[in-house]
């Protein structure tokens, strides 16, 4: 039985600094405002903090559970023991390259990244101007929309591998994939990435981003917590017209719901539940299974334990 009292208290004094909370509600951190309390939640500065915090729980047994945003997460209302590394805005640092290249620490939103690439009058990243995840989490599922990819625009990745070593790869080697990477369910923890981008101009860019931000007002429920796309996209066709089609627009479970505006999200129209959320993922998953054969898979991380 891990004492998080104690290696909490051990763990600031090593770190002095360190935001470091017991207990913290989850739903504090998802955007789907969903989630129970965990053991030990802690948002580190520096690599170096992130180093020392991982050895020290190593040599407890424990892996924690890493997480930038929570804009992708379903999590259990339940207690959860374990121990969250949160890189947010306490781990976001941008720097320019040179003309054409950004560096950002992986708790950077991919929102801000897009904003400076534009106030430098760089194109390639206004798909991500709406994506409100971080970019660790969009290094590793790679991020995307309206066409656009993290992978057509990232240079090379840090990260330490399982053995807490201090790693690069390329964007080859980083085996990008629809919503997946090297980095995707395993133990290695992004740390930042280098993008480079091409020159534009600062009108250009922002007309573009623009648009686009017109498009999800007028398409997307933002106005609701959610975790975006809740299924991937299934090869030859789009999870939101087969919900649609299967008539589920609209349709609830507890205060989960089908958005009546975007049907490829499940939305928190109010006092939603972990259980009410996976209760209506798995009607819609059954329900359009039996109209086109097709399992949907979901897109949500759904997160019932930590350890």
């Amino acid at each position: 039985m891990i004492d998080y009292t104690r290696l909490g208290a051990q763990l600031k004094q090593r770190f002095p600094e360190l935001d470091l909370r017991e207990q913290e509600p989850m739903n504090r951190h998802t955007t789907f405002r969903v989630g129970g309390r965990v053991s030990l939640f802690i948002r580190p500065t520096t690599v170096e903090e992130i180093l020392g915090i991982c050895n020290i729980l190593k040599a407890e047994g424990i892996r924690p559970f890493l997480m930038g945003r929570g804009s992708n997460l379903l999590v259990s209302d339940e207690d959860l023991e374990g121990v969250v590394i949160q890189l947010a805005e306490n781990f976001s640092d941008i720097r320019t390259e040179d003309s054409n290249t950004l560096y950002a620490q992986a708790g950077t939103t991919l929102v801000k990244l897009a904003q400076t690439a534009q106030s430098m009058g760089l194109t390639g990243l206004e798909f991500a101007g709406g994506i409100p995840g971080a970019l660790g989490g969009g290094v590793s599922m790679n991020a995307g929309a309206y066409g656009g990819e993290l992978k057509d625009v990232i240079v090379d990745v840090d990260y330490l591998n399982e053995d807490l070593e201090l790693c690069s790869a390329s964007v080859d080697e980083c085996a990008f994939r629809y919503r997946g990477s090297l980095f995707s369910d395993t133990g290695k923890i992004v740390l930042g990435a280098r993008l480079m981008l091409l020159s534009s101009t600062e009108e250009a860019v922002k007309a573009r981003m623009d648009e686009l931000k017109a498009k999800r007002i007028k398409s997307q429920p933002l106005e609701y917590p959610s975790a975006g796309s809740t299924f991937k996209r299934p090869v030859g066709g789009y999870a939101a017209a087969m919900i649609d089609e299967a008539g589920l627009k609209g349709y609830a479970v507890g205060g989960a719901q089908v958005s009546e505006k975007h049907a490829g999200f499940v939305i928190n129209r109010g006092g939603a539940t972990f259980d009410d959320v996976l209760e209506l993922m798995a009607h819609i998953q059954k329900t359009v299974r039996e109209k086109t054969g097709i399992m949907l898979e979901p897109e949500v991380k759904i997160v019932r334990s930590l350890i």
